[in-house]
């Protein structure tokens, strides 16, 4: 004789596991999904800065003393003016966000693509707010004055040699995926300085070239 009890316990207990499978595999995708769209999003703010292209107009940048130092597309602007030193680096954004610049640091000599990136406590901000839009170009600026003397001296051999290499600090809008790009920048025969992106580096995630690793926010990654 059939013993109903059990039968019914069982198809109960079968029904329960059927739904506990149902639902684990709903939330997965329902995760799945939510991943997708927030590296879509993210995706969808991240800038990328550039060289520009020398077909790029020519910008005219003023600092507060000095007005109109001009940068052509693909270039940088390096003049010596009583002493002081300005430095302006013409850049293009392939990426799909904006980009808001917050700081740099300049090189005397070449750091090369494998180099770790510097700390971002050693990058000197920017004074003011500086923008570019994805697929425009725009600069960073630099100037080491009188108060910044002894930066100012380390930086003369590289200038007087005809190579110096930057270090731009940005983030996209809302201040997240900072990113570090390097740049080369040489002076020509023509003299005019010649800009070129080295290398890219995330610092609010994992360095890609790194498979496998993690990195806190806010925590620079050594490559």
């Amino acid at each position: 004789m059939a013993d109903w009890v059990t039968i019914s316990s069982l198809a109960t207990a079968g029904g329960t596991l059927a739904l506990a499978v149902t639902t684990y595999a709903s939330v997965r995708s329902a995760n799945r999904a939510a991943r997708v769209a927030e590296l879509s999003l993210r995706a969808g703010l991240l800038p990328l800065l550039v060289e520009s292209g020398e077909s790029d107009e020519t910008l005219r940048v003023n600092f507060y003393e000095i007005h109109g130092i001009a940068v052509p597309g693909g270039r940088a602007a390096v003049e010596i003016i009583d002493d002081n030193v300005y430095l302006v680096v013409s850049l293009r954004n392939v990426g799909n966000g904006i980009a808001v610049l917050h700081g740099g640091r300049v090189w005397p000599e070449r750091q090369g693509a494998g180099a770790d990136p510097p700390p971002l406590d050693s990058f000197r901000l920017l004074s003011r707010d500086i923008y570019v839009p994805a697929a425009t170009i725009g600069f960073w600026q630099t100037a080491f004055r009188d108060e910044s003397a002894d930066e100012r001296q380390l930086l003369l051999p590289g200038i007087e040699q005809g190579y110096l290499m930057v270090d731009v600090l940005y983030s996209d809008f809302e201040g997240g995926q900072r990113t570090i790009s390097r740049y080369g920048i040489g002076r020509e025969d023509d003299g005019a300085w010649h800009t070129s992106a080295v290398r890219h580096w995330q610092v609010d995630r994992a360095e890609p070239r790194q498979r496998g690793s993690s990195v806190a926010p806010g925590e620079a990654v050594s490559t």
